[in-house]
């Protein structure tokens, strides 16, 4: 069945990775959401808390398919080979996915300090870090 997805998209002249591109939702929401926390704490507005809640509930809803086609990737281009890295993106990941439904349930709490939200924030933009860069390792070594 993935062979069958690649193989289509390569006839009608796409042959890149599908991961990289999806990945860019899920990141740079958790950027932006991270930088909006920042700024509503700095600047002690609550629209800007808003935002972040906002940015970190997209971040979900993208992580599930950007995690689905990274399996796809790993399957196809990668031949499901299995190495430390991998191994440690998969468990990072894992984590993410966790971390951002903790943070999506727990920002849905409008008694809760937006300082407070922002230790949730933290953990999820070290972690996305962290994935991005194995990925970068895994791509570019």
């Amino acid at each position: 069945m993935i062979e069958l997805v690649y193989q289509t998209l390569e006839k009608i002249g796409f042959s890149h990775p599908l991961h990289p591109a999806m990945t860019h939702i899920p990141m740079g929401m958790i950027i932006g959401g991270f930088l909006f926390a920042v700024a509503s704490v700095v600047m002690k507005k609550d629209d800007l808390a808003i935002a972040a809640h906002y940015c970190y509930t997209l971040a979900l809803i993208f992580v599930l398919p950007t995690l689905m086609l990274g399996y796809m990737d790993w399957q196809y281009k990668f031949d499901g080979e299995w190495n430390g890295l991998i191994l440690t993106k998969i468990i990072l990941a894992v984590m993410l996915t966790i971390m951002l439904g903790i943070t999506f349930f727990y920002g849905k709490n409008k008694q809760v300090d937006i300082k407070q939200k922002l230790i949730l924030y933290v953990i999820c933009f070290a972690i996305a870090l962290g994935i991005g860069f194995i990925g970068g390792e895994l791509q570019y070594g």
